[in-house]
């Protein structure tokens, strides 16, 4: 049996010649210096094979847009370290609380989480490419002045787009960790949270803290505490900082669950004045499902609620306990990733993960075209 699937036609594998096709238009309509490829993945716990896959397309993308258009280009990895680490509620009031990875494990801990977790097939995959790449952690955004900036000059418009943010309540969620030494719990669904500007350089923000009571605290662009932002809220806010004009064309590469999400996203940025051109160029990967047809998810695995796929090895679920070394995972992904892009047909669809493990372990041999 060889490793190419037999992929279904679709309208939009039917428009295009590769894969990357879909970016043409961003790229021809102001043409940039540079591309970043930016992918983004949460930190909490060992990545299974759908986390391994969107990173190594992102490298594997970065350099056909390198080839094709003779740009410089570079993959970002942004690890969101804002995942919750433990959860817990308040028996006297019901609301429920988490403390993120961010601030249950520190600054060194985490850079130590990353390098060990992420950063060994990263290497090998720019190394492999001739790719760039970059890591920065959801804490060091989330500090900088530009992305704070963009999130006080958002706050008088987002009025405009909260109901895109926040289609069920209206209210996206803002969480400041409590700032008292060693706590850094945080209000999940941030129901008592409120927050106002003071000046244009400054807003103020009120919560309670599970151990603390209520605190207040001061958020200004070079200053102040944690913001940890909602999903789509925090896309909104990183999306609309990267979407300023300077020579650099950002494109965010999720995998395939994201694009209903990716939706609202575009309506909140559009509701607070971005046109259609300004809106960030977005490229939706391969989502590897179980056999019910849902997304691969380790936690529900974790927890019992769901089964390991069958016919899938652990370390789909583990990439740690691929059988062999780092660089021959790069080289099997890269293989595999190598008949993914080799029609448009088997790019933009969803795949098993028995599907991806076969893939993987099979000799390599190149896709065939669908007829």
């Amino acid at each position: 049996m060889t490793t190419h699937p037999v992929s279904p036609n679709t309208v939009l594998a039917n428009a295009l010649h590769h894969a990357e096709d879909v970016l043409t238009p961003r790229v021809l309509a102001a043409p940039p210096e540079r591309i970043v490829l930016v992918v983004g993945t949460q930190i909490n716990g060992a990545p299974h094979i759908g986390t391994s896959l969107v990173q190594s397309l992102a490298f594997a993308i970065a350099a056909r847009l390198r080839d094709r258009f003779d740009l410089p280009t570079e993959v970002l990895f942004s690890a969101l370290d804002n995942a919750p680490y433990e959860l817990s509620a308040d028996p006297a009031t019901g609301h429920r609380y988490q403390r993120a990875y961010a601030q249950a494990l520190g600054g060194q801990a985490l850079a130590d989480l990353v390098t060990a977790l992420y950063q060994p097939l990263f290497t090998a995959l720019s190394r492999r490419l001739g790719i760039p790449h970059r890591v920065e952690t959801y804490t060091q955004q989330q500090a900088g002045e530009h992305f704070r900036r963009t999130w006080l000059r958002l706050l008088p418009r987002l009025d405009a787009a909260r109901w895109w943010l926040a289609p069920s309540t209206g209210i996206p969620h803002l969480r400041i960790p409590c700032p008292h030494p060693g706590c850094g719990w945080a209000e999940k669904q941030a129901e008592r949270t409120r927050v106002h500007l003071t000046d244009r350089e400054a807003a103020q923000v009120a919560a309670v803290c599970l151990h603390h009571g209520s605190y207040r605290t001061t958020v200004t662009p070079t200053g102040g505490v944690y913001l940890d932002l909602a999903t789509l809220y925090r896309n909104m806010v990183k999306e609309l900082a990267l979407s300023s004009p300077h020579g650099t064309l950002h494109v965010m590469v999720k995998g395939g669950d994201w694009v209903f999400g990716a939706h609202l996203v575009d309506k909140a940025l559009q509701a607070v004045g971005l046109t259609r051109g300004q809106l960030p160029a977005r490229l939706f990967c391969p989502q590897v499902v179980t056999e019910t047809g849902a997304k691969l998810s380790k936690s529900l695995i974790h927890e019992g609620r769901a089964p390991l796929p069958f016919g899938a090895a652990d370390w789909l679920l583990d990439t740690r306990q691929w059988p062999g070394t780092i660089a021959e995972y790069a080289e099997q992904l890269l293989a595999m990733i190598d008949t993914l892009l080799s029609d448009p047909r088997h790019f933009f669809r969803s795949y098993s993960a028995a599907e991806i493990g076969r893939m993987m372990t099979a000799p390599a041999t190149r896709s065939v075209p669908a007829p």
